[in-house]
């Protein structure tokens, strides 16, 4: 059977959508808050008033619009999912020109989209004889940007993964490497597990999850952790500054999850009918998640205009959650990690949400690792540099995963 046709696509908010933004911001119903609050109770009143004054009366959408498909050449085609139906995926596809270029998946999460590939995909297919290039692939996961959305329960992370395989081989890619995080850590990883060593044939991430030893997994680890409090056996500096951000996370950072997890559809009302409301539960996770970077406001509101005139609506974007924590036949998909056996890389940045030992994240199968003294939750757009830095590494010459793509090694000789 022949692969199913592409379309080239262009993001066009119409007028009529444009008219209805402006109105809802004007008619914007704003809660108090109490003195000197802060950031202690959740996104600022005088933040969210600026955003929504400016999303209104300032910010040029047909500006960033003609930007984004000027700089991202974009597609859908229509894939099939086993007992799912037919989804028409949104996609960012650009070649190298370098013919020996490593096909390459970048899968996003939540709350990001398909710009998270904007910075680091010039860098990527970057021809160079000093580094390995790519032929890039970004797709809007099914619920998220411009594809379509499930309309039946239970699709999770293997429906994600079977997208996403589907369209690489689509394109002509039999065999390619990953790159995600958040979410997109979780349907490499999958990928990884089920279509590796095959078509898979490495993954990289830059948000590296472990459980922690158990007196049956892990003895000797075990030991050590229970034993930590003791100077001659208590983790590093680092190590305890990421005990400490995740442990803040949890207690400050995670009740949205709490919420995505077991009510999506309640939370979706808000998001589907309010810009200020989505703006301020997505505006709220930029900042937070990120190594104080300094966004613009017009980086923020292209980040979650991108969510409000996304195909579905920003509603079903939340259902994921639900699925892996509710709707996985009694398996905590949270806590599974499949063995893969193709080479993967670790990325590792300080301000990154769940951060682990690195004696937690050992794998027969680790090939590259790289500890950066900056950098968040949104490495692709925070730090692109860096993290294109150890795709180059992880797969050029005396790399772990030099050579992986049979014929395509990233170098023109």
């Amino acid at each position: 059977m022949p692969p199913p046709e592409e379309s080239p696509f262009n993001i066009t908010v119409t007028d009529a959508q444009l008219a209805l933004l402006k109105q809802k911001l004007a008619l914007t119903t704003f809660p108090d808050e109490l003195e000197d609050s802060g950031w202690q109770y959740g996104t600022p009143l005088a933040d969210v008033k600026r955003l929504i004054g400016y999303w209104k009366d300032g910010f040029d959408w047909r500006h960033h619009e003609a930007a984004l498909n000027a700089e991202l050449p974009q597609f859908t085609r229509d894939i099939d999912v086993e007992g799912h139906g037919t989804f028409n995926i949104h996609y960012v596809h650009k070649k190298s020109e370098n013919k020996r270029a490593i096909p390459l998946l970048f899968v996003h999460g939540w709350p990001g989209s398909f710009i998270e590939v904007r910075k680091i995909l010039p860098l990527l297919i970057e021809a160079s004889p000093d580094h390995p290039s790519f032929h890039v692939v970004a797709l809007s996961l099914p619920g998220f940007g411009f594809s379509t959305a499930p309309t039946k329960k239970a699709f999770s992370i293997p429906q994600y993964a079977e997208v996403a395989h589907k369209l690489m081989t689509a394109l002509g890619y039999d065999e390619y490497v990953t790159q995600g995080g958040d979410w997109g850590y979780r349907i490499t990883h999958k990928l990884a597990h089920v279509y590796g060593p095959k078509h898979t044939k490495a993954w990289h991430t830059n948000y590296p999850t472990a459980l922690p030893p158990s007196i049956t997994s892990s003895p000797l680890l075990w030991l050590r952790h229970t034993l930590s409090s003791l100077p001659f056996v208590s983790y590093t500096k680092r190590e305890q500054d990421g005990f400490q951000r995740h442990s803040w996370f949890l207690t400050f950072g995670h009740g949205y999850k709490s919420e995505q997890s077991t009510r999506p559809q309640t939370l979706g009302y808000n998001l589907a009918d309010s810009p200020a409301g989505l703006l301020a539960w997505i505006y709220e996770k930029l900042v937070e998640w990120t190594d104080d970077y300094k966004w613009t406001d017009d980086e923020v509101l292209t980040w979650i205009s991108i969510y409000y005139f996304s195909r579905a609506g920003p509603a079903a974007s939340l259902r994921i959650y639900y699925e892996v924590a509710q709707l996985a036949g009694g398996v905590d998909l949270y806590r599974q990690i499949e063995a893969t056996k193709v080479p993967v890389g670790y990325s590792y940045f300080p301000k990154e949400l769940a951060i682990f030992p690195r004696s937690w994240l050992r794998l027969p199968n680790l090939v590259f690792e790289a500890e950066h003294d900056e950098g968040g939750h949104f490495a692709a757009h925070e730090k692109p540099e860096l993290l294109v830095g150890d795709l180059r590494k992880m797969f050029g010459k005396g790399g772990g995963a030099f050579g992986v793509v049979k014929g395509k090694n990233g170098y023109d000789a």
